[in-house]
């Protein structure tokens, strides 16, 4: 972390250098400065912290800027948790070199647990340190760079401890509103950009749906099984393999964007498959439908919206929180006068 941070230069000073002095192309310089957009326009429209996040660059000498192991139970849905000052239980840790990261994965693996390691392009220091715009993610699209962006930047804003799923899955609400506005707000509502981007979105809301049913009935398969039965891992492994005949029947033939559908199909490769891998699905990609339901009760204003996630702080259960303000009943315009009407009277009286 250290060594990132002195190796920070601004984007403002790489920008306006001579041109014979810069290193990166034209078009890694068009997203550096698309960076400085998308954080200014977050703070601006989003309501996000204020704050020197992606105001500098750091040149990696990998592809990624961290590996992150996930784990979890063999015979259950449950994750295995590190915890932590400040940010509480989580269920992943981030290690900076891939060895140690696998290093890690097999010891868990060695206690009978599932295990999963990822590639991270970026991550959060929750507003500790000012964070770098990493070479890492400048090999994304325009759309996801701004995406991203936003994602982190709502991490930096609002981080409740012990509630990584809630926190994760609000960031990728956020991230994807916030794009969709920047983009609107930049190119019009007629944006190429967003109009590339709402068919990537729709097979994203597809495999959210598909997984999160999948996840739930996994999660009623475990329990009726034995565990300790001679066969359970063979039982496992063909229930694993139903959710790949799921998705290679039902889903995938639906999905408009062929790298989006081959890239899943990797990810939910049969050696790569089991209850850690499905649990990072969950906390990133599980239905965001009560989001949505909250986000319509603030009239579609996103610095309302967020007001409303930041109150959750203390909430033990802020995901069911907000599942409940999602499903209440909205009061019309009409019902609202003439409750202020009755008001007005027991006052009057």
């Amino acid at each position: 972390q250290a060594d990132l941070l002195l190796s920070r230069e601004p984007i403002e000073k790489i920008l306006n250098s001579p041109e014979k002095d810069r290193s990166l192309s034209p078009d890694d310089l068009k997203k550096l400065k698309l960076a400085l957009e998308a954080k200014s326009f977050g703070e601006r429209v989003l309501g996000l912290k204020k704050n020197g996040n992606y105001a500098s660059y750091v040149q990696l000498d990998r592809p990624y800027v961290s590996y992150i192991v996930s784990a979890a139970a063999r015979d259950r849905l449950e994750p295995h948790l590190w915890s932590f000052p400040i940010v509480g239980a989580v269920p992943y840790k981030g290690y900076f070199n891939l060895d140690d990261a696998k290093e890690e994965a097999n010891n868990l693996k060695a206690k009978g647990l599932d295990t999963y390691v990822r590639g991270a392009t970026a991550y959060s220091t929750l507003g500790w340190f000012d964070d770098p715009v990493l070479s890492s993610m400048l090999r994304y699209s325009d759309y996801d760079l701004v995406n991203l962006i936003v994602h982190e930047s709502v991490h930096a804003t609002l981080y409740i401890k012990s509630q990584a799923d809630f926190n994760e899955r609000l960031a990728t609400f956020i991230g994807d509103l916030g794009a969709e506005l920047y983009f609107k707000e930049k190119e019009g509502t007629q944006s190429s950009t967003l109009i590339a981007a709402a068919a990537e979105r729709e097979d994203d809301k597809a495999f959210s749906v598909f997984i999160s049913k999948e996840i739930d009935r996994l999660k009623d398969w475990y329990p009726l099984q034995n565990a300790a039965a001679p066969e359970f891992e063979e039982l496992k492994r063909k229930r694993l393999g139903e959710i790949l005949e799921a998705f290679d029947k039902d889903l995938a033939p639906k999905l408009t964007n062929e790298k989006y559908r081959e890239r899943l199909r990797r990810d939910l490769d049969p050696s790569k498959l089991n209850n850690a891998s499905l649990l990072a699905w969950k906390t990133y990609v599980y239905d965001l439908a009560d989001f949505q339901s909250a986000f319509e009760k603030m009239n579609h204003d996103p610095v309302k919206f967020l007001e409303f996630a930041k109150s959750l702080e203390k909430s033990k259960d802020p995901e069911a929180d907000l599942k409940a303000y999602g499903r209440k009943p909205s009061v019309s315009n009409d019902q609202m006068k003439a409750k202020n009407a009755v008001n007005t009277n027991v006052t009057a009286k």
